[in-house]
């Protein structure tokens, strides 16, 4: 039961957060947007939480980056391709895939992810007794 509230506590936060940051830059966003923001904030709290190896921060931010670029083109697909709702096209980007992600946003989802592993941990801190993290840069 604690880890189901843990769970449904992080994708709430992830997808509130997501779904603001695009009503803050773009002026609107969709509820697909605040799914994925859960799905991924839950994922990359998944990267900090292994017992088994520690991913330097940097090393955390380009998967985190990574993680949400494809999440991304996952729900692109499903969203503006195949139910045709067209939520975002990144056409006009240069190096874009499908016009679903593109190289601009992956950069910038690696530099917000930086924000989004200290809150994430931070969270698991302060209200589910995760140890508090070291971080190491590389």
């Amino acid at each position: 039961m604690r880890k189901l509230l843990k769970h449904t506590f992080l994708f709430l936060v992830g997808g509130t957060i997501y779904f603001l940051l695009e009503v803050l830059f773009r002026g609107y966003s969709h509820p697909s947007m605040f799914i994925l923001g859960g799905i991924c904030f839950l994922l990359i709290g998944i990267l900090s939480e292994s017992k088994y190896f520690q991913i330097p921060l940097l090393g955390q931010m380009l998967i985190s980056s990574l993680i949400i670029t494809v999440m991304e083109l996952a729900t692109g697909l499903i969203v503006n391709v195949w139910l045709g709702l067209n939520v975002w096209d990144y056409s006009s980007l240069p190096f874009n895939f499908l016009g679903q992600i593109c190289i601009l946003y992956t950069v910038i989802w690696f530099f917000l992810s930086f924000a989004a592993i200290i809150l994430n941990d931070y969270l698991r801190y302060k209200f589910f007794g995760k140890k508090s993290m070291k971080y190491r840069i590389i």
